[in-house]
C-alpha cells in the first residue's frame, strides 16, 4: 500500500495511492482521530486503511493534489552520516564505530515535484540520495531483531546540503537544513511490501544524468541496528523519520564540483518505491 500526504482545494489530508488516484483517507477517518498520516500511524490504523483502500473508489486524480513530504509533521527526523563505504572514502573519513547523527527539521523538506530552493548564500547545492524509514510503532531500546516491526514504511529523500555552510563548523546542521533543501517522497510503501530494506536498488540522477546509484546491502549501519541505536537515545515514536546516508558519488566530491543550481531537475529512485522528483529554484 502506498500512502501520502497531500494539498487539495487549500487543505490537508493524506490518502492511499490507487491507479493514479487517491482514496481520501482524511476525510473518512477525521472523527476517528487519523487526521493527519501521523495520527494514523500512532493510532495502529493502517489495518483500518488498507480495508478502506480494499472497498472505496478513488476520490481524487493524483494529478490534481499538491504533494507534501510523507509525514509533513514528525516529532524528529534523525539523518545518518557517512553511512555508505564509498561516501567516508569520498570524503576522506574513517568508518566510525558508531553511525554518526544529526537532525533535519521539518521546515527543511518539501514533497514530490515541489521545488527545492538553492539558498542565495550558497552556490554549493548538493544533492544526495537517501532511504528514509519511517517508523510505525514507537519504543525505547528496540532490540535489533525486532526492530523491523516497528517499521510502517520506506520512501525516498533528497537530503540536500549547502556544502559550505556545512562546513563552518565540526557540526552538520548548519548545511542541512536550510528551508525547502530536502524532499521526501513522493509516498510511504508500507512495509508488508518491502519485507528486508537491504534488498533495494537507490539512484539519484541530476538532469536525466545518474549520478549515483548502490545497493542498501551495502549500509555501514543498517537498518535495524538504525533503529536499535536510534531508540537508546531517546523514545522512537509512531510518524518519526530515520535517513539512512547517502552513497558515494555526491557533487562536492566531483572533479570538477556538480552542485544544484536553478532549472535543474534532480530525482532520487528506489526499487519497490518510486521515484522523487524536484525542480531546483533559486531563492
Amino acid at each position: 500500500m502506498k500512502l501520502a500526504s497531500y494539498e487539495y482545494a487549500g487543505k490537508p489530508s493524506y490518502g492511499v495511492v490507487k491507479d493514479g488516484h487517491l482514496i481520501d483517507l482524511g476525510a473518512r477517518l477525521a472523527t476517528s482521530g487519523h487526521k493527519t498520516l501521523r495520527q494514523l500511524l500512532t493510532n495502529s490504523g493502517l489495518d483500518t486503511a488498507r480495508e478502506i483502500a480494499g472497498s472505496a473508489s478513488p476520490d481524487i486524480p493524483l494529478s490534481d493534489v499538491t504533494l507534501l513530504p510523507v509525514i509533513p509533521d514528525p516529532d524528529k527526523i534523525i539523518c545518518v552520516g557517512m553511512n555508505y563505504h564509498d561516501h567516508v572514502a569520498e570524503i576522506g573519513r574513517a568508518v566510525t564505530a558508531k553511525p554518526a547523527l544529526f537532525a533535519r527539521f521539518a521546515g527543511s523538506q518539501v514533497g514530490h515535484l515541489r521545488p527545492m530552493i538553492k539558498p542565495a548564500v550558497s552556490e554549493e547545492f548538493d544533492y544526495e540520495g537517501e532511504l528514509a524509514v519511517v517508523i510505525g510503532r514507537g519504543g525505547r531500546h528496540i532490540k535489533e531483531d525486532d526492530a523491523l516491526r516497528h517499521v510502517a514504511g520506506y520512501a525516498c529523500y533528497n537530503e540536500g546540503s549547502i556544502r559550505d555552510w556545512q562546513r563552518h563548523t565540526s557540526q552538520f546542521l548548519a548545511g542541512k537544513t536550510f528551508a525547502a533543501t530536502g524532499a521526501f517522497g513522493p509516498w510511504l510503501v508500507t512495509a508488508d511490501e518491502i519485507s528486508d530494506p537491504a534488498t533495494l536498488t537507490l539512484e539519484t540522477r541530476l538532469n536525466g544524468q545518474r549520478v549515483q546509484h548502490t545497493t542498501t546491502d551495502k549500509l555501514i549501519t543498517s537498518v535495524p541496528a538504525l533503529i536499535a541505536y536510534c531508540s537508546t537515545i531517546i523514545p522512537l515514536l509512531a510518524g518519526d523519520v530515520i535517513v539512512t546516508g547517502t552513497p558515494g558519488g555526491v557533487g562536492l566530491k566531483r572533479t570538477p564540483p556538480l552542485f544544484m543550481k536553478p532549472g535543474d531537475t534532480v530525482e532520487v529512485e528506489i526499487s519497490g518505491i518510486g521515484v522523487l522528483r524536484n525542480p531546483v529554484v533559486g531563492e
